[in-house]
Order: structure tokens, then C-alpha cells, then sequence
């Protein structure tokens, strides 16, 4: 299922095409250079000073079955119920610290949202789809994980390949045939100054 955006002017057909899907195909696997290929897209993202300061866990449930339950299990229910069928999870989170001078790394949160976007980005390329959660449980996954105080955690990431919509029941199903929409332009990107819409 293809929902592209439509917008006010053409953009790039990649981020038109973009979409966070919940209906995935659990027969089909991501392979190690498919994940590879994700992550060096995320690598090549900007970051403050090239700081790099994203992390990601990846599992990969045709590689490591036992991580992937565990990550799974950190997921709140309303995400569990359709991230069952995605291969691969992935955990982002943010260095709050730079590397280069251990100073407190204020822009670290934004750099990895970047990477993330990038690799939501490639997936698309691969013909896979990535849908961004912030439904977890930081607590527990922090725990599980034994991921260091300094860094934050930022969102989950589901990766595989889309099934039909009617692998999905009831709101999820409602969600996933819904109209995408946005804000309108002006509501949202100011001209010059705060609250003045840009025409």
C-alpha cells in the first residue's frame, strides 16, 4: 500500500513516498546488507562539530530471535500488537555529551533525529517501510540493555517489508487507511517573524 503525500509543490519522490506503515510481512526478512545499507545512511548524517552522537541498537529477529523478544517486550501494547510482524527493531538514542571535549551536548537529540530520518529515508529506497515509536518503556529498555545514563533514549524503529492492509483489525486498520494529513504550511513556517504565515 502506497499513501503519498500531497503537497502544495513537488517535492522528492522519496519523501513524498514516506510513510510510517503498520501492516508488515512477517515471511519476508531484512537481510544483514539491507541493515547495513540503513545504518550507513544514518552514519552519513550531519551532527554538531560531526559529533556523530547517536547510538543504535539493532535486532535483527532472523539474526538474534532472543534480543528482538526482549526489545519487543519494551514496547507498549498498542505497538506490540501490529510491530509483531517487523523483522528488525531498532533503539536511537542520543549522546549528551560530545566525544570530542565531554561538555554537554545540547544539539545531540536533534543529530540523531537526523539519522533516524535517514534511515527512514533508505528504507524507503530498499522498498522497505520504518515506522518511527515512541511507545516504549525507556525504564526497562535502559535496563535490559545496560544502555549508559549519558545517553538518551529517543524512539524505536520497526523495518520489513509491507503486507496488506488486511493483515490489520480494528483502529490500527483505522489508522493505517486513514488520509494522511499535515498543517497547513503557514501554521506551522513562519515569514520573518513568529506567527506570520509563510504565503
Amino acid at each position: 500500500m502506497k499513501k503519498p503525500a500531497t503537497t502544495q509543490v513537488p517535492v522528492a519522490e522519496i519523501i513524498a513516498n514516506r510513510w510510517s506503515g503498520r501492516a508488515y510481512d512477517a515471511a519476508k526478512a531484512v537481510s544483514r546488507q539491507q541493515i547495513i545499507s540503513l545504518l550507513e545512511a544514518a552514519r552519513w548524517a550531519p551532527s554538531c562539530f560531526g559529533d556523530q552522537p547517536w547510538r543504535f541498537i539493532v535486532w535483527d529477529r532472523n539474526h538474534d530471535a532472543g534480543a528482538w523478544q526482549q526489545a519487543f517486550e519494551c514496547l507498549v501494547e498498542g505497538n506490540q500488537s501490529w510491530v509483531r510482524n517487523a523483522p528488525v527493531l531498532l533503539l536511537v538514542t542520543a549522546n549528551t555529551l560530545f566525544d570530542h571535549n565531554g561538555k554537554e551536548n545540547r544539539w545531540g537529540s536533534y543529530d540523531a533525529g537526523a539519522a533516524a530520518e535517514n534511515l527512514c529515508l533508505q528504507a524507503e529506497e530498499l522498498g522497505l517501510m520504518a515506522h518511527q515509536m515512541g511507545g516504549f518503556d525507556t525504564k526497562k529498555t535502559r535496563e535490559v540493555f545496560a544502555i549508559p545514563e549519558q545517553f538518551q533514549l529517543m524512539a524505536m524503529i520497526s523495518v520489513g517489508y509491507a503486507a496488506d492492509v488486511s493483515t490489520l483489525s480494528g483502529d490500527i486498520l483505522d489508522r493505517e487507511t486513514a488520509p494522511r494529513a499535515r498543517k497547513a504550511l503557514g501554521d506551522i513556517f513562519f515569514d520573518g517573524a513568529w506567527a506570520k504565515p509563510v504565503a
